[in-house]
This record gives C-alpha cells, structure tokens and sequence, in this order.
C-alpha cells in the first residue's frame, strides 16, 4: 500500500507518534502469525469487528486489505451482511455505506 492509499489522519499518528505506531503494526503482524488463517481471512474477520464496533476507519482499513489479500467485492459485502441478526440493520446498512466508500475508490 502506498502512502498515497493511507487516510491522512493514519499518515500523521505515523509521523507524529513514529515508536508507537510501530509498536502497533507489531502487535498486528505478531497477532496473524499466532495462527492458521490466512490475510484473507484474517481482514474479513477484523472487518466485521470493525462493522459490530461501528468503526468507520476500521472498516475502511480492513475492507481495503481484505480486499488487496485477494478477497473479492461480493465476499467483503457479504462478511458485512452476514452481521445483520447479531447487530441489527441500521448497522450493516451504514457498514455497506463504508465499504462503497473503498470500492469506489478502485
């Protein structure tokens, strides 16, 4: 991912709180390591906590790696669908609005 890619808001915690900020990608890369899921689905998994936790910028970041660790569009909708009987419509509803934000940005 280029910096391009990143929000801006994402660039300056980097910039500005630089041993941070690593010591959390750390905490990331350390936690998919610890086990025998795949980046795939990985991001799909961290994608619907993000949606349950009505995270705009969690599901912005996880649908977009989902998506670059090969996912495809109708699988990153249907992670955000399959949420609806546990936390409710209004919720999936602004997710997908979420997503489209990021497929419409390819």
């Amino acid at each position: 991912m280029s910096r391009m890619d990143l929000p801006d808001h994402y660039v300056r915690l980097r910039e500005t709180h630089k041993e941070y900020m690593d010591a959390l990608a750390n905490l990331g890369e350390t936690a998919a390591r610890q086990g025998p899921l795949d980046a795939r689905t990985s991001h799909l998994v961290q994608l619907a906590a993000g949606v349950a936790i009505r995270s705009e910028g969690a599901v912005h970041s996880h649908a977009r790696r989902a998506l670059q660790a090969g996912a495809t569009a109708d699988e990153v909708k249907h992670a955000v669908i399959l949420l609806t009987s546990t936390i409710g419509f209004p919720n999936v509803a602004a997710a997908l609005s979420w997503v489209d934000d990021i497929l419409e940005d390819r």
